[in-house]
């Protein structure tokens, strides 16, 4: 961005700010060098620079290893390789990316030269055996002083003048070794007298560094170069600091656990700070110098420098739909405190949080229960042991060394902080209800929670384990302009092609006038698999998977599935997926299924899978299991849910065996009529699983356990609709053969029924309160008269009858077309919607 001024006015300065993965690499630094010449030339620019990748690291291992002791006395040699180590790591790096050609010096000899007082340093640390954060301090600097060097030489090698600022000579700090504060007037004057020398010049400042009023060498700690780039800022006047590093902005979440995280545009200091408290972005004190001189700060991409980044100042947006960032602070525990006993004036917390601060302990949140009788407090993991000592000593111990006016402390770990922050949550309603219950959606327990006061951030503990899941709900109910939804589909069987259609044809309509996206993330059959959390194009979804080489490792793609928001397993095979079902729930992921088998699995396995889908909050639907399309088991459910007693169901569940028996009324030969049903993709993949009832039984069995009827599959009465001795071939051409055995005596038995008024029907027949003796649920052909409602019934049409105490004169009917590929599939399109528009709560 260029400043505006006035003409004839100097253009004010910008301060630009590169990070150590910003000149750690060949590719990234020509980038900054790049950008640096390029803001040269729209005024002038001081330039903060931090050490490059990976060698702050290696100067601290270099100081820990002199003072834990070397071979040799006096440790010369192993000093003398510790400091050439550190060297030559520079300037390989250097020489492999090609960049020691570009300067006219022998930058290696340079920076040779100023590692020679590192020498000395780590001498003297060896030869007393001790590290101190002074020596540790001043062994640091040469890591940004080297950073200098080499960009101040590679700018004056491409023509623009560069002068190298050692920051030393300008920030005065106070002497709190690795956590030095700055005095701000008297660094103004240091800087103030250099500036005169830097005229025309980019001046190239080290980061992080500052020294005391009697000259010895400090760090600035957390973010010491951003605090230097700031300070810098502020004692210029600059009109921007801009921080260049590995991402275009401040994100929306951690993209590592949220693959759509993306940069937020524009946020307010304010905003900013909460950020810096959680350990995003800057931290709070770097900001405070730019609040003070209200500057700007963008932060930029340097790989990706025409990204717009992120800009921060004084206003922000007052956008409403303006994005919030979810912040994860990981790895901490939550300590439970509870009274015993009234504690006189002073409240619970105010003397836990007394009692933390004395020990050193940082305070990530505290919450009080009201009336003060209980107070919660996050800790760093690591200081939870200290924390509970400290407690335990402030609130008094027993013999037992438990504290007397506490009930015993309940520590919870790892717990996180999981927090939202942006300013529009103060002008929002029901942000707080949209922050919970998408927490609560997913079955995530809320430890502890509080809210800032400022109204910019709210913020909840959660279980460790519940992180990732949580996180991407969050980011999701607020971030995206639609309802992201990830689906893993088994089986591109007729159900399974006629879905990917249908959603192919519906994509773009359902992101555009329902705000839902739905995404295909991955699709196995039994030989193969794909997967791509990118997502899969739904019109190449067939050739990904002919392509693919991977074989269909389901439960690896259910730990990958389980990573994206809403995720959806989509069963359209027949499969046994029991265990699958089982594994999808445990792993917060939702099932649809159009598979009968795991519902009709033993009752105490179904009812495993049902109390797992309610532990975890996950939605398990399977309306196209009886029924195809019709909403059979919705109607059931409602009913049931409302109170109404079922006195019967009876039913047509098999749109196949209804369009078999309309056929067969039509003259056609049992084996024809089979052979057509099949090619139109009425039955299932083998015919016999339709013609033998059992389809019809799971279908009745499923229904029956809707009312709570604890039966297994062998309690069901089932007659074949075809003579059983056709059914035993697993070979379909043997099979057909053996049905045209038996296509005159199925002529025959229609044409009698036809003389008689009464047609052929395979019904199902539930009776919750059957008498002695007769089954609970049977299936089987069934001679019906011209005014049952199963005498109406054309084509693949399904019916089912529900006499119940509120429906007994007149039984609710549902019918409607119950079988073929194109119907389930729109079935299984309508629970997977079900699923997305519950979470956008509609």
């Amino acid at each position: 961005m260029t400043p505006q001024h006035e003409p004839g006015q100097a253009r004010p300065f910008r301060v630009m700010k590169f990070g150590g993965s910003s000149v750690g690499a060949a590719e990234r630094l020509f980038q900054a060098l790049d950008l640096i010449a390029r803001e040269r030339d729209d005024g002038p620019v001081a330039v903060v620079v931090s050490a490059m990748a990976d060698t702050t690291d290696r100067l601290i291992a270099a100081v820990d290893a002199a003072a834990a002791g070397l071979p040799g006395d006096p440790h010369v040699d192993a000093i003398e390789a510790l400091v050439v180590n550190v060297a030559r790591d520079l300037t390989d790096r250097l020489d492999r990316a090609g960049l020691l050609k570009h300067v006219p010096e022998d930058l290696s000899v340079a920076i040779a030269e100023l590692m020679r007082p590192l020498r000395q340093l780590l001498l003297g640390v060896g030869l007393v055996r001790e590290r101190t954060l002074q020596t540790r301090d001043l062994a640091l600097s040469f890591g940004e002083r080297a950073s200098v060097l080499v960009v101040r030489s590679l700018l004056a090698a491409r023509g623009v003048a560069a002068v190298g600022v050692d920051a030393r000579d300008w920030t005065v700090t106070d002497d709190r070794f690795g956590q030095a504060t700055p005095d701000l007037a008297a660094s103004a004057l240091q800087l103030g007298a250099l500036a005169a020398a830097w005229s025309g010049a980019v001046s190239v400042h080290t980061g992080f560094l500052g020294r005391t009023r009697d000259g010895r060498t400090t760090t600035l700690g957390r973010n010491g170069s951003d605090y230097t780039a700031a300070l810098l800022a502020q004692i210029l006047g600059a009109a921007e600091l801009q921080i260049w590093t590995d991402v275009s902005g401040v994100m929306t979440a951690d993209p590592e656990l949220v693959l759509e995280a993306y940069p937020v545009a524009h946020l307010s200091q304010a905003e900013a700070l909460e950020l810096g408290d959680l350990g995003m972005i800057l931290h709070p004190r770097t900001m405070s110098p730019l609040i003070e001189a209200q500057i700007p700060l963008r932060v930029r991409n340097t790989a990706r420098p025409d990204d717009p980044g992120t800009l921060i100042d004084a206003v922000g947006t007052r956008d409403e739909r303006h994005p919030v960032c979810v912040v994860s602070t990981e790895d901490l525990a939550l300590l439970d405190l509870e009274t015993r006993r009234r504690l006189g004036h002073e409240r619970i917390g105010e003397r836990a949080l007394r009692a933390l601060a004395n020990a050193g302990i940082p305070v990530w949140v505290g919450t009080s229960a009201p009336r003060d009788r209980a107070f919660a407090v996050a800790v760093a993991r690591h200081d939870a042991a200290r924390a509970e000592a400290a407690l335990a000593a402030e609130f008094g111990r027993n013999p037992d060394g438990e504290p007397i006016e506490l009930a015993p402390i309940r520590v919870r770990e790892p717990v996180t902080l999981l927090t939202l922050v942006g300013e529009a949550m103060g002008r929002t309603p029901n942000v707080a209800g949209r922050f919970f219950g998408a927490l609560g959606q997913i079955g995530v327990l809320v430890r502890a929670s509080t809210q800032g006061a400022g109204e910019r951030s709210i913020s909840a503990v959660i279980d460790g384990e519940d992180t990732a899941t949580a996180v991407r709900t969050v980011h999701a109910a607020f971030n995206l302009a639609v309802q992201e939804v990830n689906l893993l589909v088994l089986g591109k069987g007729i159900v399974g092609r006629e879905l990917l259609n249908q959603l192919a044809a519906q994509q773009q309509a359902l992101a555009g006038d329902q705000d839902v996206l739905i995404k295909l993330a991955g699709v196995a059959d039994s030989k193969r698999a794909v997967f791509d959390p990118a997502g899969i194009a739904l019109a190449r979804w067939e050739a990904r998977l002919q392509e693919s080489h991977v074989p269909p490792d389901i439960p690896a793609l259910l730990e990958r599935l389980r990573r994206l928001p809403v995720p959806i397993l989509v069963d359209c095979t027949a499969d046994d997926t029991t265990a699958l079902y089982e594994t999808a729930l445990s792993l917060g992921i939702h099932v649809v299924a159009a598979n009968k088998r795991p519902l009709a699995a033993p009752w105490p396995i179904r009812q495993g899978l049902m109390d797992m889908a309610r532990k975890r909050h996950r939605r398990w639907e399977y309306e196209t299991t009886v029924g195809a399309s019709l909403p059979v088991i919705d109607t059931l459910k409602s009913l049931v849910r409302t109170g109404d007693g079922i006195v019967r169901i009876e039913g047509s569940f098999s749109g196949t065996l209804g369009y078999l028996a309309g056929e067969l009324s039509r003259g056609v030969p049992l084996s024809h009529a089979v052979r057509d049903a099949r090619a139109r993709g009425y039955t299932e993949p083998h015919p016999r699983d339709d013609l033998s009832g059992l389809d019809v039984a799971r279908k009745a069995l499923i229904l029956a356990r809707e009312l709570g009827m604890e039966l297994d599959l062998d309690a069901v009465a089932i007659e074949p609709f075809a003579p059983s001795e056709a059914l035993g071939h697993d070979d379909l051409e043997r099979f057909f053969l053996a049905l045209a055995e038996h296509d005159a005596a199925f002529a025959a038995r229609v044409e009698r029924m036809r003389q008689g008024g009464r047609v052929l029907r395979y019904l199902a027949q539930i009776d919750p309160s059957p008498p002695a003796g007769v089954p609970a649920v049977r299936v089987g052909p069934v001679e019906v008269e011209p005014d049952h409602p199963a005498a109406r019934l054309r084509g693949t049409e399904a019916f089912v009858a529900f006499t119940t105490d509120r429906h007994r004169a007149y039984p609710l009917l549902v019918q409607g077309a119950g079988a073929g590929g194109a119907v389930t599939a729109a079935g299984v399109l309508t629970d997977i919607l079900k699923i997305a528009m519950s979470l956008r709560g509609r």
